[in-house]
């Protein structure tokens, strides 16, 4: 029997690419606002005694609070199992305290995850491109977490541009570790620049580690937001002497216009991400091109 496949509002889009491939049924949901704008939320679809799987991301309170709702009356309602799949786990930037008295949002909205009802066998919750490897482990009880890599698609997006011969680059050494991974496992050199701090949290770009003269780069990045550190990289590495630069990322928030901003530089061929942010249901363009994470969601429940 096939698993019944819910969605939060914002992710219709990728729901929809998940349910083409034709291994799930599709859950329905009615969904609408009060004058007050207090949310409605009521399941149509018989989910007693079934394994169920859930699509939401934590893109803000509000969305995470839509989620929050609707797994734990799947639950109540008699799932057998259910699978929370999140694309994008918005509150990576506060997954630690630096300062006294922070509070540690990545820890408190985990928490919040786990506490949605137990199924019958129980709760999971994937996870995909953390921008941190501790996230995982804020989740309690018997919500159990799972790190999902888009590596695949990465690579795959890394060659339509790059071809064989490239440089797979990062902005700063912070994500050398990751880049220098998926370049091994293409088979191509991995770049990444140095930076020297100057005083508090002012930086500058010292020097570039490897030789980029003459070549293609394609910089990857986990998530990029405004497109600012991005900017700073392809001018560093232009200035280093490649030939072309492109640039690859898995969440694509491209918030304050990013995204014009990033193609208005002047320094991108273009730039690719995958769908796991809401605001990647849009169109292709010749300078955005979109990679869909539904194959991964769709592998995950075969």
């Amino acid at each position: 029997m096939k698993k019944i496949l819910f969605h939060t509002s914002k992710y219709k889009y990728l729901a929809e690419k998940v349910l083409a491939e034709g291994n799930f049924k599709r859950g329905k949901v009615e969904v609408k606002t009060f004058n007050d704008g207090e949310r409605y939320q009521r399941i149509l679809s018989n989910v007693e005694n079934r394994n169920l799987v859930l699509i939401g991301g934590t893109l803000n309170d509000v969305e995470t609070m839509e989620l929050y709702d609707l797994a734990s009356s799947l639950v109540a309602y008699g799932a057998n199992s259910l699978s929370i799949v999140v694309p994008y786990f918005g509150y990576s930037t506060m997954e630690r305290a630096v300062q006294p008295g922070e509070i540690v949002t990545a820890k408190t909205r985990a928490r919040l995850l786990s506490s949605i009802p137990k199924s019958h066998k129980g709760n999971k919750i994937y996870l995909f491109d953390l921008h941190t490897e501790g996230i995982p482990h804020y989740f309690e009880n018997d919500l159990q977490p799972f790190h999902v890599y888009c590596k695949k698609l990465i690579i795959e997006a890394a060659k339509s541009v790059g071809g064989k011969d490239f440089v797979l680059a990062s902005t700063d050494a912070g994500r050398a570790k990751w880049v220098e991974s998926l370049a091994n496992d293409i088979g191509v050199n991995a770049a990444f620049l140095l930076k020297r701090r100057l005083s508090g949290d002012k930086t500058e770009i010292s020097a570039v580690n490897a030789d980029v003269k003459g070549k293609i780069v394609v910089i990857y990045d986990d998530m990029i937001r405004s497109g600012g550190s991005i900017i700073n990289a392809a001018k560093v590495y232009k200035e280093a002497g490649a030939s072309k630069i492109y640039v690859i990322t898995t969440h694509g928030l491209f918030i304050n216009n990013g995204l014009q901003k990033l193609q208005d530089c002047q320094l991108i061929e273009q730039v690719i991400t995958t769908d796991t942010h809401a605001n990647m249901n849009c169109a292709e363009t010749d300078f955005l091109k979109i990679f869909s994470i539904a194959p991964l969601i769709n592998e995950l429940f075969e």
